[in-house]
């Protein structure tokens, strides 16, 4: 007989360096097993095409993961110039070719209109959803989805790095949701030459970045697999690898609450904080053992109206 080995329960956050030919969904699960993990998930979805940062939450970090996942992201990308490809990287098919003659003002001029606010259409080539099917697999069927939903995005920083033999590396920090391909594809179409990717890499989340000490990449983590035993290699990771909740909820304003309070709160009463003037929510934390509870959401009279809670505290109240 086969012996049922139990999940494990655990809470944390991981910081995977993610190589390039490989889906964010498969590296998720290679984690899952080498942890023997109940629940987890990845934030920030990164293509086949692109490695870098793909920080994985553990347990019930997973319900508090769209508060990093909502941060800006920075990437380093290198775009070929003088072909355009039907999926704007190195993988699709040439479309369009041209002599690459520009200056380095051309360049610096052009990357400029690129910073700040504007609308992005979503690429054909890309996992967003229509009608519930991700758009790559329509794209790979030579159906073109026409009026998709275009997008607000911000680019903050937009910064040349090197520019030599028709090759340009950039890096770009954006907001949320920001599709770096279409970057590369309209940056292409502005300096009349076309572009596409040919290396893409994340570098940070928010203050979260890939020089962090506890980042490692899937292999590392299945060489561990095979010099610990079991038991001891849980015990290993879980201590020396996983992170704290701060590291995804560091922006947010915290509260410092007595057991009594933090009691009402579980148990869904109506509760008024007075020193509240201008934040609309908070994280709560228990006043004596720091220990973070959940977050809350406040209206403008200064009530709670809405709670995301740690199941596991309320064992303790």
């Amino acid at each position: 007989m086969f012996k049922i080995i139990k999940k494990q329960k655990i809470n944390g956050l991981l910081l995977l360096d993610k190589s390039i030919g490989i889906t964010s969904n498969k590296i998720l699960q290679y984690v899952k097993i080498i942890f023997n993990a109940q629940k987890a998930g990845y934030i920030g979805t990164l293509d086949p095409l692109a490695s870098g940062l793909l920080p994985i939450c553990f347990g019930e970090y997973t319900k508090f993961s769209q508060y990093l996942m909502n941060q800006n992201k920075t990437y380093l990308v290198t775009a070929l110039l003088g072909e355009k490809t039907n999926t704007a990287d190195k993988y699709g098919f040439i479309i369009k070719k041209k002599n690459v003659n520009l200056t380095i003002k051309n360049i610096f001029e052009t990357l400029n209109s690129f910073k700040g606010i504007s609308k992005q259409k979503p690429p054909m080539y890309s996992a967003i959803k229509y009608k519930g099917i991700p758009l790559y697999k329509y794209a790979r069927r030579g159906i073109n989805i026409p009026n998709l939903k275009e997008r607000i995005i911000k680019i903050y920083q937009i910064k040349l790095i090197n520019f030599y033999q028709n090759k340009i590396k950039l890096q770009i920090n954006c907001s949320k949701g920001t599709y770096i391909r279409s970057i590369i594809d309209d940056l292409g179409d502005q300096l009349n030459c076309g572009a596409h990717i040919i290396k893409l890499r994340r570098i940070a989340i928010s203050h979260i970045s890939i020089f962090h000490k506890n980042v490692i990449t899937l292999e590392q983590l299945k060489i561990l697999m095979i010099n610990y035993q079991n038991h001891k290699l849980n015990v290993f990771l879980i201590k020396k690898l996983l992170l704290p909740i701060d590291y995804i909820i560091y922006h947010i304003p915290k509260l410092y609450l007595s057991n009594i309070l933090i009691k009402k709160i579980i148990n869904g009463e109506k509760i008024k904080l007075t020193s509240i003037i201008d934040k609309t929510q908070f994280c709560i934390f228990e006043k004596k053992k720091f220990n973070f509870i959940g977050i809350c959401q406040i209206n403008n009279k200064g009530y709670i109206v809405k709670c995301k809670l740690m199941n596991s505290v309320k064992k303790f109240y």
